[in-house]
């Protein structure tokens, strides 16, 4: 039964794979239903009504007759579903409460349809195909749902990563976490840990999933001749994904934007950006086949490319037309958490991020190879100046270049190499370019002249 702590527990970490908040009853009560159902579809969950967008609460006020219109819908989602509408008084107000289990005889269907959980939304299955598809998996269950028995939560949970986690969510730490636990639907009805929780939460996952591990090998070249480094991450998830970003900051060229005139904290601009690696760590983490013993995931950095790959292809769920339109995971448990931490954005826009990102940056898109493996293929772009090689995008230099110029016109090249991270030559080399192309010209002497910027930045 779900207490008024619970309640404060669920809106201070936000909505998620196991929570939905409601400002107030929909006009159309079939729209709590959907929510309801798409619940039963994956493992269970809770709606809360009376919590605002910002995640505060509100409080509510349903007649009779609401209240027996919402329980009629409900009871019209087939095969029946047992679950109710209650109220519990959280300081001083009153939230709406329904507790959805994780249905026993999936699929559930309501008006005709299936709705399913993907991440902290709701999604409505339109297709002939989509709807094959559930059917033949709702038998199955997710890898992440599974229980794993030898684990023992009251030892084996990694305190650091309960203490991230609630930093990242925005929860007091002194939140029990058991309670947690309790709200985010991470143990089974028999109290064991689910899979997906002791990957988050465990000291040393891999002991009970043997491949669950981050492996980032740097090659020299383009092929896998010679291996110069070799690490391989383990613990959790979300200590991986942080270990290998920093990983990749130390093997690829990272500029530096000073913001505001000069005194602002250094902005880092990696030669591809640095949300195209987030993206697609966390996606290969979240999506991964976890069934799948033989591989792990890996970074393989190469001089002209990087290849983050993943066991399992595209999942059977997403058609290759659909691919990066629709979102469907593997591990929902997973990529729940992971959006709850805010790692996460908007479902199913991962791979248009991605695009644009690299396009902005002037790199080609990302090369996706979907069969077997995952990988997501990066190139890299290499730029001679004077002997040397900057690992850098141009067009980003030349913006950061001609900024500094904005902010200050009589700017040394002394503190644009500071600024900016390259070596003399490198800042030599851009600003003569930037001088024949005509985008800047240099009024006065060398000692007491002035850069002006011909060319006005429109990049936003």
């Amino acid at each position: 039964m779900t207490t008024a702590e619970d309640i404060l527990l669920l809106t201070s970490s936000g909505e998620g794979y196991n929570s939905e908040f409601k400002l107030a009853v929909p006009s159309k009560v079939r729209d709590l239903t959907e929510e309801v159902c798409a619940f039963a579809n994956a493992a269970g969950g809770i709606l809360l009504i009376g919590v605002n967008d910002h995640n505060e609460i509100t409080g509510i006020r349903i007649d009779n007759v609401k209240r027996s219109a919402i329980q009629n819908s409900i009871g019209e989602i087939s095969p029946p579903l047992h679950c109710s509408l209650s109220f519990i008084e959280v300081e001083g107000k009153t939230v709406g409460v329904i507790e959805v289990p994780s249905g026993p005889n999936k699929p559930y269907i309501f008006s005709g349809a299936i709705y399913i959980r993907i991440g902290p939304n709701s999604q409505k299955l339109t297709s002939a195909e989509q709807m094959r598809d559930f059917f033949q998996q709702s038998e199955k269950i997710y890898f992440d749902e599974g229980a794993c028995r030898d684990f023992n939560p009251n030892v084996n949970v990694d305190l650091d990563m309960q203490l991230a986690f609630k930093t990242a969510v925005r929860m007091s730490s002194s939140v029990p976490d058991n309670q947690i636990f309790t709200n985010l639907k991470l143990s089974t009805d028999e109290r064991l840990f689910k899979n997906g929780a002791v990957l988050f939460f465990g000291k040393i996952p891999e002991t009970y999933f043997e491949k669950a591990i981050l492996r980032c090998v740097a090659f020299k070249g383009n092929d896998k001749r010679f291996i110069v480094d070799d690490k391989t991450f383990g613990g959790p998830l979300y200590f991986q994904y942080g270990k290998a970003i920093q990983w990749l900051k130390e093997k690829l060229n990272v500029l530096y934007d000073i913001e505001g005139q000069g005194s602002g904290p250094r902005k880092e601009i990696w030669e591809i950006p640095e949300t195209v690696f987030k993206e697609a760590i966390i996606n290969c983490l979240s999506h991964r086949d976890y069934y799948d013993k033989g591989a792990s995931t890996t970074i393989e950095v190469f001089d002209n490319r990087i290849e983050i790959s993943n066991p399992g292809g595209l999942v059977s769920a997403i058609s290759p037309a659909e691919f990066g339109k629709r979102s469907h995971s593997r591990n929902p448990l997973i990529f729940g958490l992971f959006a709850r931490m805010h790692l996460v954005e908007q479902i199913g826009s991962g791979i248009a991020r991605m695009n644009d990102l690299m396009k902005e940056a002037g790199l080609p898109e990302p090369e996706f190879r979907t069969m077997g493996m995952f990988t997501v293929c990066l190139s890299r772009t290499k730029i001679n100046v004077n002997g040397t090689v900057e690992k850098t995008v141009e067009k980003t230099v030349e913006k950061i270049i001609k900024n500094l110029i904005l902010e200050n016109p009589k700017i040394t090249t002394k503190n644009m190499i500071k600024a900016t991270g390259l070596t003399r030559r490198g800042v030599e080399y851009h600003l003569n370019k930037l001088k024949e192309s005509g985008k800047i010209e240099r009024v006065g002497s060398d000692r007491g002249g002035y850069w002006n910027v011909i060319e006005i930045n429109n990049e936003h």
